[in-house]
C-alpha cells in the first residue's frame, strides 16, 4: 500500500477539483491518503511569488478556466461571492477537527463544499459557525497549538519541496497540480516511465537568466 500526502489549501479552486477527482483517479489502486492542510500564501512568499489571483488578467482567466474544469469534469463547482478570501479560518478548523497536522476526508470535504458549492460568501462569520457546529471539532480552531500547528505543517511542507497546491507527496516525489492526476496514478501503478532518468536529470538542466 502506497502512503500519499495530499497538501491543500481549501482558497484554491484547483486542490479543490483535484480532492473531488482524487478517489476516481486512483480507483482499482492500494493506497492511503493524509490530507494536510497548508497556507499557499506562505508558500507564495517564501519563493517570491504572486498568487493568480493577484495578476488581473490571470484571475479572470483562472476563474474562467477551473468553471471549465468543473463543468468537463462533473464535479459542481460555483465561485465563492468573494476571492480570493482569507483561508485562515478554514484551514484552522480543518486542523481542528483533526491531530498531528491531519485532518481527514469527511472534514476536508465539508469545508471544501462550503467554499466552491453554492456560490455563497466562504467567509462569511454565520456560515463559518454553522460549519463549526457540524463539524464539530475536538479543539478549539482559535487555540494557539491550532494556529502553530498550520505554520509547522506549512514550514514543513516548504522544506520538503512543495511550492503549490494541491500537491501529491509519495515515496519523496511531489507531484503539483490537478493535471498531475493522471501521472500520480501512473507512478502508484509502477508505469516504467518512472524506473528510467526522467525525473533526476530535469535538475541538472542549466538555468537562465531573467532578460532585462
Amino acid at each position: 500500500m502506497k502512503q500519499i500526502t495530499f497538501y491543500l489549501d481549501f482558497v484554491s479552486p484547483f486542490a479543490y477539483l483535484a480532492f473531488e477527482r482524487l478517489p476516481d483517479t486512483l480507483q482499482g489502486l492500494s493506497y492511503s491518503v493524509d490530507y494536510r492542510p497548508v497556507l499557499l500564501a506562505g508558500m507564495l512568499k517564501h519563493h517570491g511569488q504572486l498568487g493568480p489571483a493577484e495578476i488581473a488578467p490571470k484571475r479572470e482567466w483562472t476563474y474562467r478556466h477551473v468553471l471549465w474544469h468543473g463543468y468537463s469534469l462533473g464535479v459542481p463547482l460555483q465561485m465563492p461571492a468573494g476571492h480570493p478570501f482569507n483561508p485562515l479560518p478554514h484551514l484552522r478548523l480543518a486542523l481542528a477537527c483533526g491531530s498531528d497536522g491531519l485532518s481527514n476526508r469527511f472534514f476536508c470535504e465539508s469545508v471544501f463544499r462550503h467554499v466552491w458549492r453554492g456560490g455563497e460568501d466562504a467567509s462569511d462569520p454565520a456560515r463559518l459557525a454553522e460549519l463549526q457546529a457540524r463539524l464539530q471539532p475536538a479543539r478549539d480552531p482559535a487555540d494557539a497549538v491550532v494556529k502553530n500547528e498550520l505554520k509547522t505543517t506549512t514550514d514543513e511542507a516548504i522544506a520538503a519541496g512543495v511550492f503549490g497546491v494541491p500537491t501529491f507527496g509519495v515515496d519523496g516525489r511531489l507531484f503539483w497540480g490537478l493535471d498531475s492526476l493522471p501521472m500520480l496514478r501512473a507512478y502508484l501503478n509502477g508505469d516504467v516511465w518512472f524506473e528510467q532518468e526522467h525525473w533526476d536529470t530535469v535538475k541538472n538542466l542549466p538555468g537562465t537568466q531573467r532578460p532585462r
